[in-house]
């Protein structure tokens, strides 16, 4: 049988043990705080990028803390990589070009014209065709760390002149995006380059015309909806390719089963977000009461096809890693467009 004086004993030392353990446990708890900067304003960003952020913070138990901030907030979208390189942020969610990437993979991101269909291509581009491999050693090189991209939304217009031709394009102040800026001026487009939310405000004051910039599931929740009348059914390219990257080292330090977490967190946001906008493109064109739909006749479209591809040459001249990855999306393109329908349209 047990003695009181057993008891006592046993009860004494176990004590002194959880005193002794209670200093390695208060360490374990200490939380590795991250500053985290997205390329979306704050009505985007509720959903392009919040919910990966909580889903992290959730799963991590107060063992990693990031700190979301929005479009602009703590840098300009455009010095993004940067203050990913230095440190001043350790994570960033955005597009290879609007964050001004200084790789050769700047104008890949965000709207390659005419380069994808839908969202679902940009995975599979990067999965199954081999961009991720290149993605992840062009970042390495700089002291960056990629780790996954997604598609979003295609490229469409919203404006406030209505575009029925072509030739309605010309003179167009539009806010966009470098590459896809650069591709437009051709047709008269003049790109237009500004801090993300005043692109409202400059819309009403006459800076803008409008938006080369997102889907309508985006012009509506951010605002654009109110301030155009317009939207061109016909897009640039069919899915935003943006991606997730960290600070090299800080990404280095963080123990494995975080790392585990941060990916996981960030593939719940790809599903997320490709219903989100999926869904959003149907019923906003659909129902939607504040964007009038209008289109540019396809046999008057294919101008801008043909377009693309003498694009797509120029692009790949310029150097090797160039020439492989429109190689890429060119036997890509060239699987879906055997497949058929819903692969392409119609």
């Amino acid at each position: 049988m047990t003695t009181r004086r057993t008891f006592l004993r046993n009860t004494a030392l176990g004590g002194t043990a959880a005193a002794l353990a209670a200093p390695s446990v208060a360490r374990a708890q200490t939380a590795i705080k991250w500053r985290f900067q997205t390329y979306a304003g704050a009505a985007l960003g509720e959903h392009v990028t919040k919910p990966v952020i909580d889903f992290i913070n959730k799963a991590a138990n107060g063992e990693l803390e990031i700190e979301l901030y929005y479009a602009d907030q703590i840098v300009p979208t455009g010095e993004l990589f940067q203050a990913l390189q230095r440190g001043t942020i350790d994570a960033v969610h955005s597009d290879d070009d609007s964050m001004a990437s200084p790789t050769p993979l700047q104008q890949f991101g965000g709207y390659f014209p005419l380069a994808t269909k839908h969202s679902l291509d940009v995975p599979v581009l990067f999965d199954q065709y081999g961009l991720a491999d290149i993605w992840r050693e062009e970042y390495a090189k700089v002291g960056v760390t990629w780790l996954s991209a997604a598609g979003q939304d295609p490229c469409n217009f919203n404006t406030k002149k209505e575009i029925t031709s072509l030739a309605d394009l010309d003179g167009l102040k539009l806010y966009t995006f470098p590459t896809a800026g650069r591709f437009l001026s051709q047709f008269g487009v003049v790109p237009v380059s500004i801090p993300y939310e005043d692109a409202e405000v400059a819309v009403q004051t006459g800076e803008l015309d409008g938006m080369a910039w997102s889907g309508i599931t985006e012009d509506y929740t951010v605002g654009w909806a109110d301030v155009t009348d317009y939207f061109l059914t016909n897009n640039i390219s069919g899915a935003w390719i943006g991606s997730f990257f960290v600070n090299q080292q800080v990404w280095a330090d963080l123990p494995e089963h975080l790392k585990a977490i941060v990916m996981a967190g960030i593939e719940a946001g790809h599903t997320y977000r490709n219903q989100w906008y999926w869904g959003g493109e149907a019923r906003l064109r659909a129902q939607g009461d504040k964007l009038q739909l209008r289109s540019i006749p396809q046999e008057e479209w294919v101008v801008v096809e043909d377009a693309a591809k003498v694009f797509w040459t120029e692009i790949a001249a310029e150097s090797e890693l160039n020439a492989k990855i429109v190689q890429t999306f060119r036997d890509y393109n060239d699987v879906i467009s055997k497949a058929g329908p819903p692969y392409t349209f119609g």
